[in-house]
């Protein structure tokens, strides 16, 4: 059964187009190492939390929406491949000068297991 990376960070609103390039740039590559699908996605409706929520979990400024993403992979052990060489790739190192359209530190990720797996 797949494997799941789920990602979720908080990225100024201003920076949302150069989010965007950052992460179409990325999928391909992940996808060269094994990933079947990446998916990021700007929040658009979230609502606040009674004790947490997306916004809180990530410490969004007033500024900042929250990403939502996730990488399909066929397994876990194409997983840890596949995220060792992505890391690793030469295209992936942060470029001189160039800076990201984030704050990486406010970045929560994971893996999961898959438990249930339904489409239409």
């Amino acid at each position: 059964m797949s494997y799941m990376d789920g990602f979720v960070i908080p990225v100024p609103k201003g920076n949302k187009e150069r989010y965007r390039e950052v992460a179409a740039y990325a999928a391909p590559i992940f996808i060269e190492y094994g990933a079947l699908r990446v998916v990021e996605c700007w929040a658009n409706d979230i609502k606040p939390g009674k004790v947490n929520d997306f916004r809180t979990a990530v410490i969004a400024e007033d500024d900042e929406e929250v990403v939502f993403s996730w990488i399909e992979w066929p397994d876990k052990a194409t997983r840890d491949a596949g995220a060792e060489k992505v890391m690793k790739d030469e295209r992936m190192q942060p470029k001189e000068g160039e800076d990201m359209p984030f704050i990486g530190a406010r970045l929560i990720y994971g893996g999961f297991e898959v438990l249930v797996d339904a489409t239409a």
